[in-house]
């Protein structure tokens, strides 16, 4: 734990881990101690709190602490300590332990916008990404005094969320804890798109963002640096992900295009809408009770993912992946829509009422332009997650 004000924070990203059933080890910095005192480290993880390497040398703390650690979870991590951890200065208990750990190691950095944006820091991060740790970009808002930007440190469930995503990945039987995307831009969709009729109704579908939440906190957990495209979502912002929020087709189609440039993958996860009425009304469609309302004449949404693949044949390598969500005979249209669209991969799922839109869990089959097929049981949204960003991997490699 760096001195920062963000410290506070902290204290209930530690209640979680250790309600959860985590054993925690509280290394503060010395200057931390300012912020929030020995004490109330020492009552919240039920264990001793030292930033010395000199406490308890018979233990040998500043070797034994990295080495049988599951995760070393640095939050907040100031400007000067990523410096530190990025050129192997070790001058107390905590910069220490970070050179002795061998398992993954996540930094949440929190400090003012300049510092962050600061050249410097910037290159530290690269280094330590490099390396493969896992940097959690700050979230923007209100920061010490009156100050407003990037440099915040997320909120403590998003960060349990990050700490719970790296442990499971560690669990996994081949190197769940590889940073396979360290590097890699990728940009995701969600949620699904509103189509106005007037100023107070819409056109809509019942996507909840779930499944795109989870392939943006998956890839932040494989090191990428992802960009989430959310439309009309009511879920709160993953940690260390670019959020941009649309609202209609057209909105997202912009956007999306504009994240793609330079990007690595592209997963079109959103419940876009095929179709939005041809005449928006500008003043509130009145009900009478004489007439019948006029009917509403639909026109058709631009296609996002086949403008994707078109763009892609000028020569990039960009991966590109959609979702197919059918109510019937799954199996034959996801095949007709993966030849129509030309993309790399496409999930196919079954969805209905009180089915796969707003649920926390999903099945799919995912199928490849190149003939490959891989079926994914129903589970948690981040499985299937896992297994879309596996199929990616591979094939930037």
């Amino acid at each position: 734990m760096g001195a920062g004000i963000a410290a506070y924070k902290v204290c209930e990203l530690l209640r979680r881990l250790t309600e959860s059933g985590h054993d925690v080890r509280v290394v503060p910095t010395r200057d931390a101690l300012r912020f929030v005192g020995e004490p109330t480290w020492a009552a919240l993880s039920g264990h001793p709190v030292s930033t010395e390497v000199w406490d308890g040398v018979s233990e040998v703390p500043h070797v034994r602490l990295g080495q049988h650690a599951d995760l070393v979870f640095v939050a907040p991590a100031t400007a000067d300590l990523l410096a530190k951890a990025a050129h192997g200065l070790a001058d107390d208990l905590l910069t220490n332990t970070l050179l002795t750990a061998r398992c993954p190691v996540v930094f949440a950095p929190a400090m003012h916008t300049e510092m962050w944006e600061h050249p410097a820091t910037q290159a530290n991060v690269a280094t330590l990404r490099s390396r493969g740790a896992i940097v959690v970009d700050p979230a923007s808002g209100r920061l010490t005094g009156a100050d407003t930007g990037p440099g915040r440190l997320p909120e403590p469930a998003t960060l349990f969320e990050v700490a719970r995503q790296v442990l499971a990945r560690r669990g996994l039987a081949h190197g769940g804890h590889s940073q396979d995307l360290a590097g890699r831009h990728v940009v995701i969709s969600a949620g699904g798109t509103r189509e106005p009729i007037d100023p107070v109704r819409f056109i809509g579908n019942r996507s909840s963002g779930l499944q795109g939440y989870a392939l943006a906190r998956v890839a932040v957990v494989r090191g990428a640096q992802v960009t989430l495209v959310a439309a009309n979502v009511a879920l709160t912002d993953p940690a260390g992900v670019r959020v941009v929020r649309v609202g209609s087709a057209e909105d997202m189609r912009k956007a999306v295009l504009e994240a793609a440039d330079g990007a690595d993958a592209v997963v079109m996860a959103a419940a876009v809408a095929d179709f939005r009425p041809a005449d928006y009304q500008d003043l509130k469609i009145k009900k009478t009770d004489s007439a019948e309302p006029a009917p509403i004449r639909l026109t058709k949404n631009p296609d996002i993912l086949g403008e994707l693949v078109q763009r892609r044949l000028a020569g990039s390598d960009q991966i590109i992946v959609g979702f197919a969500a059918e109510t019937d005979d799954v199996a034959r249209h996801g095949r007709e829509k993966l030849a129509r669209k030309g993309c790399d991969l496409l999930v196919v799922n079954q969805v209905g009422e009180n089915l796969t839109f707003g649920a926390p869990d999903n099945e799919a089959v995912v199928l490849g332009a190149d003939g490959s097929s891989v079926e994914v049981p129903r589970g948690p949204k981040e499985a299937l997650a896992d297994v879309i960003w596996d199929l990616v991997a591979d094939r930037l490699e």
